[in-house]
């Protein structure tokens, strides 16, 4: 079992002291890059996305819309941009549109 600390800190401190002590960063990247993805796609996109991964730096989205796969990837670049920006870390370094 491990130590507990007497020293008094804030809530957000001892989440992150957990989240690095455990290992647990990537997964919860993974699950704030759905949400992003989600929120900055609108129910549009939403509709017609069938997976969003996360794998390293790339990130994998299904569309089940051959049409709306072409359109997203006229602008690739710039959804990374959003989606780093949302996220606020510069996570995402490819996109893939399957």
């Amino acid at each position: 079992m491990a130590k507990r600390k007497n020293d008094h800190l804030q809530l957000g401190d001892a989440l992150k002291e957990f989240i690095q002590e455990n290992k647990l960063q990537k997964g919860i990247d993974k699950v704030e890059v759905r949400d992003a993805w989600a929120a900055l796609m609108g129910n549009g996109v939403n509709n017609y996305t069938t997976s969003v991964e996360l794998q390293r730096d790339t990130l994998f989205v299904s569309l089940s819309s051959s049409v709306l796969r072409q359109e997203l990837g006229l602008g690739k670049s710039k959804i990374i941009a959003m989606l780093n920006e949302e996220l606020g870390k510069d996570l995402i370094k490819k996109l893939v549109l399957r």
